[in-house]
């Protein structure tokens, strides 16, 4: 089967035909008809995410398809639907997953929509649910609210009860944020984010997948007892100055939503679950910005590194 494999961290992933895979006890053998790009296969090829895996190894976090084949996965059966968080070795035509990682889906979901589903959403449902407790009538700050998990975070806060102020690049990407539910806009190389959300009353938990430069102006725009939510590192690992959290009672609160599969699965899966009935009633609506054929994945992953993706990048094996 064909695969993007990592052979050696640092350097570009290449194609490779390698030996399919068979299903061990409790897995899935699942065809692979998508595969979602995050951030974090760009940290897995610069060997520098915090779950580093040894080349050579594919990358693909999570994918859709259907069953190909079962071994002891009671609940499951070929023909199935379904989509799985791998953590690596999506992008290929076949992977076989442990079967508590799979949910089947709504006839209703495209495989395009299933792959772009999961971390994104599933990251944003958890982080606003469970971590920072984020209550109906308070404000929402979203940076890169353009990006893959930025989107989510806005249309979820907006399904939550949140006033949603986002902040992205450019009139086309806060267009983008505006149809997902965004209640006001701001352009982070034109406005100063700072003055202008405390003008809005002040933020009463942000989501930052970008950290960098624009950590600091989000955290001076909190009200008291804030909750400060980080994601990602985008643009950058930024200085916490902890007195800047003292005098306002705020919280810096670190969520890294892979991280449920080793201690908390059940709370995981429990949220995905939700998230596919808030689909089905149309609370939700997946944005998938780019598909491209399993030979084009490399230029997914570059529209990643330069950040110019609108929510999903999906590759099609």
């Amino acid at each position: 089967m064909r695969v993007l494999q990592v052979e050696a961290t640092g350097k570009a992933p290449v194609l490779r035909n390698i030996e399919a895979p068979r299903p061990g006890a409790g897995e899935l053998l699942i065809e692979v008809r998508a595969c979602g790009l995050n951030f974090a296969d760009l940290l897995q090829i610069d060997g520098v995410y915090q779950e580093r895996l040894e080349p050579p190894f594919v990358l693909g976090r999570e994918l859709s398809g259907l069953v190909a084949e079962c071994r002891d996965a009671d609940g499951f059966r070929a023909g199935d639907r379904v989509a799985a968080h791998v953590g690596s070795g999506g992008l290929a035509e076949l992977a076989a997953v442990p079967a508590e990682r799979c949910l089947k889906l709504p006839s209703s979901m495209p495989f395009e929509q299933a792959a772009a589903f999961q971390v994104t959403y599933g990251t944003s449902h958890l982080a606003l649910v469970r971590r920072a407790q984020l209550q109906s009538g308070e404000t929402l700050l979203v940076l890169g609210a353009a990006g893959g998990v930025g989107l989510t975070a806005v249309e979820i806060g907006r399904n939550l009860g949140a006033t949603v102020i986002a902040v992205a690049r450019g009139r086309e990407r806060l267009e983008v944020a505006r149809r997902a539910g965004a209640h006001h806009l701001l352009d982070r190389d034109t406005a100063d984010v700072r003055q202008a959300v405390i003008e809005f009353g002040g933020a009463d938990v942000v989501y930052d997948p970008v950290g960098g430069e624009m950590f600091a102006a989000a955290l001076r725009a909190c009200r008291p007892e804030a909750r400060y939510l980080l994601v990602g590192f985008a643009g950058g690992v930024p200085e916490v100055r902890p007195n800047h959290l003292l005098v306002k009672n705020a919280s810096v609160i670190g969520h890294y939503w892979g991280g449920y599969l080793k201690f908390r699965p059940d709370v995981l899966t429990g949220s995905l679950r939700e998230l596919l009935d808030w689909y089905e009633r149309g609370q939700i609506h997946p944005h998938v910005g780019t598909t491209l054929p399993l030979d084009r994945a490399l230029e997914g992953l570059e529209m990643l590194r330069r950040r110019t993706s609108t929510g999903k990048v999906v590759i099609l094996p």
